[in-house]
C-alpha cells in the first residue's frame, strides 16, 4: 500500500566520540523513507532542498525505490543544514549550527500521484505545515503518524494540539511526553496524551520504546549494542520502520502495532551502527529478519 512521508531532506555535520563528518545527507524524510522502503515498495516523499543538494543523493534514494516526484528543488537557495556534537554518553548533544534555509518557507505541495496514499508519515515540521499537508489530501489515509519536538511545544502549542487531534499515532520522546502532558510519570503522561486522541509511542533511546492505546500498554526494550557510532536519525528510522511494517501488513490492530514497534526498533538499531545513512544503504532483508529475532529472543520468557 502507498506510503507518503513528508519532512526534511537536509545536510548534517556530526561529531561523536567515534569521529566526525563533513556535510552528509540527513533529514527526517531521508531516514524515514530509507527505513520504510525495506517493507513497502511504494514510499513517496514530499520535501524541499536547495540547488546545493547533490544529484548523487537523489539517485541514491530513487535506487532504493523512493519516489521523489514530490521533492522541490529551489534554485539559488540552500538546503537545511544542522551541525551537532554528541556527548560521551551519546544521549545528549549540543547543536552547533542550525540553518533553516529552504525549510523556513516549506510549502508541502502534494502531487496528484500521491493523493490516494493509504499511510501518511509526518516528520518533525512546524505544526501548521503538518496541518496543511493533511488538509491537502482529498481522502483521509487509513493511518496518519506524526513526529514532533519540544521546540514546537514552546512556540506553537495550540497549533500542535490541533494537529495531534487530526492524527492516529503520535511519536515523541520521554522528555517531550512530560512537557506536553505536564506530568513526570510516563504512565500518567501517556494517559493524558492519549485522551487528546492519538495512540502514543514514547521513544526512550537506549532504553527502548513504549506504546499506549486506550488502556493498553506495551514495552519494547532496546537491543544492547557493542558500539553506537551515531544516534542521528535513529528516531526517524524507528518510526519509518514502524509505519512501513504497518503498510506492508495492512493490519492496524494493537497486537500488530506491537510487532511494528519491534521492527522499528530493529531498524533504528542498525542506523546507529554507522554515521548518517551509511548503514541503512547496505542493509539486507536477511539482516533485518535476524535482528528482529534477536529482539524476540531478548524479551521472550515463560511464566
Amino acid at each position: 500500500m502507498s506510503l507518503l512521508a513528508i519532512g526534511s531532506m537536509a545536510f548534517d555535520a556530526l561529531e561523536t566520540p567515534y569521529g566526525k563528518t563533513d556535510k552528509i545527507i540527513g533529514g527526517s524524510c531521508t531516514y524515514i523513507s530509507l527505513s520504510a522502503c525495506y517493507f513497502t515498495p511504494n514510499v513517496n516523499v514530499v520535501a524541499v532542498v536547495g540547488e546545493d543538494f547533490p544529484q548523487e543523493y537523489i539517485d541514491m534514494l530513487t535506487a532504493k525505490g523512493v519516489n521523489l516526484d514530490g521533492l522541490q528543488i529551489k534554485e539559488g537557495e540552500k538546503s537545511f543544514f544542522w551541525s551537532g556534537r554528541y556527548h560521551n554518553n551519546m544521549n545528549s548533544r549540543d547543536t552547533l549550527v542550525t540553518e533553516l534555509n529552504v525549510l523556513g518557507t516549506f510549502d508541502p505541495v502534494i502531487p496528484e500521484l500521491y493523493q490516494d496514499c493509504q499511510y501518511l508519515m509526518l516528520g518533525n515540521l512546524t505544526p501548521m505545515v503538518q496541518i496543511q499537508a493533511i488538509e491537502r489530501l482529498r481522502n483521509r489515509p487509513k493511518l496518519i503518524v506524526m513526529d514532533t519536538m519540544n521546540f514546537w511545544m514552546d512556540v506553537a502549542l495550540e497549533d500542535l494540539k490541533r494537529v495531534i487531534k487530526m492524527v492516529d499515532v503520535l511519536c515523541i520522546n520521554d522528555e517531550e511526553a512530560r512537557q506536553l502532558s505536564g506530568e513526570y510519570s510516563l504512565r500518567v503522561a501517556a494517559k493524558k496524551i492519549v485522551e487528546m486522541g492519538p495512540t502514543l509511542i514514547i521513544k526512550k533511546g537506549e532504553h527502548g520504546a513504549l506504546l499506549f492505546q486506550e488502556e493498553k500498554m506495551f514495552y519494547c526494550p532496546a537491543l544492547p549494542l557493542e558500539d553506537v557510532f551515531d544516534p542521528t536519525g535513529a528516531g526517524d528510522t524507528f518510526v519509518g520502520g514502524f509505519i512501513g511494517y504497518l503498510a506492508k501488513t495492512e493490519d492496524l490492530s494493537f497486537d500488530n502495532m506491537k510487532r511494528a514497534i519491534v521492527y522499528g526498533s530493529a531498524m533504528a538499531s542498525f542506523c546507529v551502527e554507522k554515521f548518517g545513512t551509511e548503514r541503512m544503504l547496505t542493509l539486507t532483508e536477511a539482516e533485518v529478519t535476524g535482528r528482529v529475532q534477536e529482539f524476540a529472543d531478548l524479551a521472550h520468557f515463560k511464566i
